[in-house]
């Protein structure tokens, strides 16, 4: 077995990999018994090649399966937390508010995995890896610490920590 990276890592909450794990066990078990139901009903009918159903039932199980594959990846390489303490220190699953060095204005974003997001659609939030510059720089800062990371043109940034809250 490989051991992820810390940048293939994907950080979630136990909540958010139940979550995940329980979608990935439907997809698995009901779906997929359904799909293939579906395509020998259809297989059935006779010739193939002018059957709906079939290419239909074969299309979304191509679907299913890739969806499948995806979220076998994600949790396998998970790394699994609880949901951060509310103490203001910046670490992943924390929402985080960032203002860049000579500018007003502020950025929320969440400081974690995607995925965390994709379970809630309702949320319009960016989010940033542990892993990138930006999260390196700010991870263990609290509210009022600057941090000052490499940006891909290769300048220095600086942001300050406005806030930061655990997520959800």
């Amino acid at each position: 077995m490989t051991q992820s990276t810390d940048e293939n890592v994907i950080w979630l909450t136990q909540d958010a990999y139940d979550r995940l794990k329980a979608e990935l066990d439907h997809l698995t078990g009901t779906v997929r018994a359904e799909l293939a139901k579906r395509i020998g009903e259809a297989r059935d009918e006779g010739d193939l090649r002018e059957n709906g159903g079939y290419h239909a039932a074969k299309e979304e199980q191509g679907k299913v399966e890739a969806q499948i594959r995806k979220l076998q990846d994600m949790l396998r390489r998970a790394r699994v937390g609880a949901t951060p303490p509310d103490d203001g220190i910046v670490e992943p699953g924390m929402k985080v508010t960032i203002r860049f060095q000579g500018d007003d204005d502020t950025e929320t974003f969440v400081l974690g995995s995607r995925e965390l997001l994709s379970l809630d659609s309702s949320v319009d939030l960016e989010v940033y890896s542990p892993e990138s510059p930006l999260g390196r720089a700010i991870s263990g800062k609290r509210k009022g610490d600057q941090a000052t990371y490499s940006a891909p043109n290769g300048r220095n940034v600086t942001v300050e920590i406005v806030d930061a809250v655990p997520f959800g």
